[in-house]
């Protein structure tokens, strides 16, 4: 079982961690998808798959719901709407390209991500966010 507070404080473990394409190592780098995947070995165990090679641009070029796909194998889907801390949210850049970033809840008003520039950071949910926002999902066992 995995408590939302375990998984946001495993999250807010990676704050500081530079970006890194591909990389998912907590104070060394990771990307968006790197952050969840360390998060689950952290509160789930060992991860159920290894993500296979992927560009920066994977959604343009793939144009499949690739990561969502996954979330959908791995986590429990949740109400886009009523997120709460600890869920994975996943966002489209644009309305008619798949989702390709993620970050995870820590309230209804923030979340955990990294971002290429920036690194692994807690930023405010804001309205751009928000309608952005297309899939949630719940790590297995949250309680």
């Amino acid at each position: 079982m995995s408590k939302r507070h375990d998984i946001v404080a495993a999250a807010r473990g990676w704050r500081g961690t530079p970006y890194r394409h591909q990389a998912s190592l907590r104070g060394a780098g990771c990307d968006c998808l790197g952050l969840v995947r360390g998060v689950w070995r952290e509160v789930c165990g060992p991860e159920p798959e290894a993500p296979p090679a992927y560009s920066p641009d994977w959604a343009e070029s793939g144009g499949c719901e690739a990561l969502a796909q996954a979330g959908f194998r791995h986590l429990r889907p949740a109400p886009a709407l009523s997120f709460a801390a600890g869920d994975v949210l996943l966002f489209r850049w644009r309305a008619h390209l798949p989702a390709k970033h993620a970050g995870i809840a820590t309230s209804p008003a923030a979340m955990i991500h990294a971002q290429d520039g920036h690194g692994v950071a807690e930023v405010p949910l804001s309205p751009w966010w928000l309608r952005r926002l297309a899939f949630v999902f719940q790590f297995p066992g949250v309680t």
